[in-house]
């Protein structure tokens, strides 16, 4: 997952070393540092935003760490989801509890549906919905399709995936 996180450093010497290094023993990948030594807080802090890459697993363990070193930090932003794909669901989207079929995508902790359009022709008619899944990983994404899937089957809706070339998905 990629972080953008504000902190607040006291105006010493190390502090800056002393904040990107959780970043460094919790294996993660540091992408940018802006570090607005000119500019103080009204705290007398200096504001620094570190924006790096690490497993949602250690992201915790970082922030704990910066904590222990009496590292302020004011706003953590995450972008956990990097894969994205969407299926089609037909059927009788609704009337099968469509808000069940969503929680149990986003209860995966690994995946989440961010994009739903739906189309009732009739009452009593199948509909069709498009659902747009955000995922950490291909591998997740697939597992949550497959997530889809079955429930789909237990409803008696279709699912139909995109279509994959050799370039990627179409």
């Amino acid at each position: 997952m990629r972080v953008s996180m504000d902190i607040e450093l006291k105006d010493i010497p190390g502090q800056l070393l002393l904040a990107l290094r959780p970043v460094s023993e919790f294996k993660g990948n540091l992408i940018s540092v802006v570090h607005h030594h000119e500019k103080r807080t009204p705290r007398g802090t200096i504001p620094v935003q570190v924006v790096f890459e690490t497993k949602p697993d250690k992201l915790n363990d970082i922030i704990a760490s910066l904590e222990e070193s009496d590292i302020s930090i004011v706003r953590i932003d995450e972008k956990r989801y990097f894969e994205h794909g969407a299926v089609i669901l037909i059927g009788h989207i609704v009337h099968t509890d469509i808000q069940d079929t969503i929680d149990s995508i986003d209860n995966t902790g690994y995946a989440e549906i961010v994009d739903l359009n739906l189309s009732m022709p009739k009452i009593n008619m199948p509909s069709s919905a498009s659902l747009k899944i955000d995922a950490v990983s291909k591998e997740h994404l697939a597992q949550a399709i497959d997530i889809l899937k079955d429930i789909a089957k237990k409803k008696d809706l279709l699912v139909i995936e995109p279509i994959k070339s050799e370039l990627g998905a179409i």
